[in-house]
């Protein structure tokens, strides 16, 4: 089977949809060209992962380790005699 170079214009439709582009380009082209199909279908996969590196994993650390920072604060406490201490 001869494999039929394709346009890189291709990588086009991973850097504008992400991971939906790459999917639809390499089933498009990964009969024609599977390297250029591969490369399209990584690139992305790395487009998506880089919005959630940059924002979702730093919101999910500062969520993580603000008990840690932030003193605590106690609301109403009952002390012995079964009234509410402010």
């Amino acid at each position: 089977m001869q494999i039929r170079r394709r346009s890189s214009l291709w990588f086009l439709l991973p850097i504008v949809f992400n991971i939906f582009g790459g999917v639809v380009a390499y089933f498009v082209i990964r009969d024609d060209d599977p390297r250029r199909a591969r490369s399209c279908l990584l690139l992305g996969a790395v487009l998506a992962a880089i919005p959630i590196l940059l924002f979702v994993a730093p919101i999910l650390v500062g969520i993580a380790i603000l008990p840690h920072i932030v003193p605590h604060i106690s609301g109403p406490t009952m002390n012995r005699i079964g009234t509410f201490n402010l």
